[in-house]
């Protein structure tokens, strides 16, 4: 990971900038205080350096510790409203950083939970998005992440379902043809899937055998990879206990989405040192 001092800001814009779409000049209404880089900038920085988990506490630090740099900040509910018309943007920049060419990759998918399973019942943020999922932990409200990534860690794709949809369902949404070997738990070892991949993009797909099955024919370099499979776990849990991918702080969907963008964006940003 990379050890970010405060002149980092400055890399972390022109990077930003050179990513980001030039904006066409002359628009309708208003302009912005912010221009999106400075914006998505100052976001990303916040999610490197401090995990703030709501867009209020950001904006209570940039007012502080920001000032100088960047002197056109809004007041906070136009703060807000400039942070949820970026999703387009983080969504763009994602895709830009994503290691969409890895030949080798470990996937699997965690929960998101939107709030606590208590509270699901009334929960109406999500509702009629989120669902009900269980796993080893039990049962959950809210979304699931899928998603591959490379053996440094770093993110290859990415999908987002409700919390009850089949891991085994979203393996041609995080593979692609680029992809020669792909490392996944059980789940991921059901034979018409794997047989549609690989007829697909030619991946082959290793897993360990179900609990059910008793023997199951494997090599030494297959018994290497699946012993490398917790990278991608160690990956799930940085984003979640790190960088608090999972919050119940957003009130409306677009809140949502932007808060996973934004984490997930920081993410990739920060491994690349």
């Amino acid at each position: 990971m990379l050890f970010l001092q405060n002149h980092h800001i400055i890399d972390l814009y022109c990077a930003v900038d050179e990513l980001i779409p030039k904006e066409k000049e002359g628009g309708r209404g208003r302009p912005s205080l912010m221009c999106q880089s400075e914006l998505v900038t100052i976001l990303v920085w916040n999610c490197l350096v401090m995990h703030q988990k709501t867009l209020k506490d950001i904006h209570h630090w940039i007012c502080l510790y920001h000032q100088k740099d960047f002197s056109g900040i809004p007041k906070y509910s136009g703060f807000v409203h400039a942070c949820h018309q970026l999703i387009p943007t983080f969504q763009y920049i994602l895709e830009q950083l994503l290691c969409g060419d890895a030949p080798l990759r470990f996937m699997d998918s965690t929960m998101i939970p939107v709030c606590k399973y208590v509270r699901a019942d009334r929960h109406k943020v999500a509702k009629n998005i989120a669902q009900f999922g269980k796993n080893h932990q039990g049962w959950h409200y809210g979304f699931k992440l899928h998603a591959s990534v490379n053996p440094q860690g770093k993110l290859c794709q990415i999908a987002f379902t409700p919390a009850n949809q089949y891991d085994a369902q979203v393996i041609p949404d995080i593979l692609n043809d680029t992809c020669k070997i792909a490392v996944g738990d059980s789940t991921y070892g059901a034979r018409v899937m794997r047989e549609y991949i690989f007829e697909t993009y030619g991946t082959i797909i290793i897993a360990p055998p179900h609990y059910k099955q008793n023997k199951k024919i494997l090599t030494w370099w297959q018994h290497k990879l699946l012993t490398l499979r917790p990278k991608i776990e160690t990956v799930f849990d940085y984003l979640k206990e790190h960088m608090h991918l999972v919050s119940s702080f957003p009130r409306s969907i677009n809140g949502f989405i932007f808060h996973y963008l934004k984490t997930l964006v920081g993410y990739q940003f920060l491994t690349v040192g």
